[in-house]
């Protein structure tokens, strides 16, 4: 007759196979207690999916194109210099040497400094002047100019949600070809800047001027003095921009200084999102007292146009008052003519 074997109500196990497992029945016994007292996982858990990992690190997103070239981090340099500097100054320089270059920064750095101190800033230390490669520097402009983060998401599109197959996989990141409707990307190198700047290429004021060798003087305030005092020294032209004197300034007058200041040509300015041409732009920088001085004359402009509206409705109202006087006076003298004609009349 064969045995049988004594089954748990509980585990649903035979105690002959627990003791070929060596398993003690009170592990399973307390298992199983456990597991009846354990409570159910919050709703919120059940109805949706945890968020993915992060597949990239948030320092170095995925890019339209790939980060390690240096085309893609001169790209990065040039759109954040053209949003954190309000003026830039361009220039084409042609050949010019290193020691040309260094003359030339010396000179434009004493000028500035000179500026500061009559100014009492320190503006001169964030001015700087750099050579751009011009096909890079026009991308730039365009993703600064039209490429607004807060509003690159398609219309009418909405990005799927995390747990979607759809979303970037890691084959996606190895291969450079991020996900273009990925909300987290908005940097300068996602494919967002460049879908939102594609329709304006080649349609940027500035392009005119991007060609050939150019250099860069870039400004991080809108400062007419600085700027006099840097183009005295880049682009001189008298009376208002005149060379500094060979007295005052005889480092200026170097047989160096002066072959790279000769290859260097002046070509126009962005100032504040607003293109400039030569004349623009030293108009810019011959205003007396700089931007106190341009307030000063807003608010006299202002101060003169009020008194002119105070003159004109009050001229308005005196009209009206001697108009509505000489009638009343008209007006008597003819009820008075009229009394007198009625008394000679009985």
């Amino acid at each position: 007759m064969a045995s049988h074997c004594t089954i748990s109500p509980r585990l649903r196990l035979c105690t002959r196979c627990l003791h070929q497992l060596q398993i003690k029945p009170s592990y399973y016994k307390y298992l199983s207690t456990a597991a009846a007292t354990t409570p159910a996982p919050p709703m919120h858990q059940l109805t949706s999916s945890p968020p993915p990992l992060a597949r990239f690190p948030p320092t170095q997103p995925p890019s339209h194109k790939p980060p390690a070239f240096r085309k893609s981090q001169l790209h990065r340099q040039y759109t954040s210099l053209l949003r954190s500097n309000p003026v830039l100054l361009l220039f084409q320089h042609n050949n010019l040497k290193a020691s040309e270059w260094i003359s030339i920064r010396r000179e434009l750095h004493l000028a500035l400094q000179k500026t500061d101190q009559a100014l009492s800033t320190d503006v001169a230390s964030a001015i700087r002047l750099q050579a751009i490669q011009a096909g890079i520097f026009e991308s730039a402009l365009l993703v600064a100019d039209h490429y607004n983060p807060s509003q690159h998401a398609h219309p009418g599109t909405l990005p799927p949600h995390p747990t979607d197959p759809s979303t970037q996989s890691s084959a996606q990141i190895a291969n450079h070809t991020p996900n273009p409707y990925d909300p987290t990307l908005t940097h300068s190198l996602s494919t967002h800047a460049y879908i939102s700047v594609a329709p304006h290429k080649r349609s940027h004021p500035l392009r005119v001027l991007l060609s050939g060798p150019l250099a860069v003087l870039s400004f991080p305030t809108v400062s007419p003095q600085h700027m006099r005092a840097a183009l005295s020294i880049l682009s001189p032209k008298a009376p208002i921009f005149a060379a500094p004197l060979r007295r005052t300034n005889p480092g200026y007058h170097d047989a160096i200084t002066q072959a790279g200041l000769q290859k260097l040509m002046f070509l126009g300015a962005r100032v504040e999102g607003r293109i400039c041409d030569l004349e623009g732009a030293r108009w810019i920088g011959a205003l007396e007292g700089g931007m106190e001085g341009l307030r000063g004359q807003l608010v006299g402009m202002l101060q003169g146009f009020g008194a002119g509206v105070t003159r004109a409705l009050e001229s308005a109202g005196r009209s009206l008052w001697f108009t509505v006087e000489g009638r009343r006076t008209m007006l008597e003298e003819e009820e008075k003519g009229g009394d007198g004609e009625v008394k000679e009349g009985s």
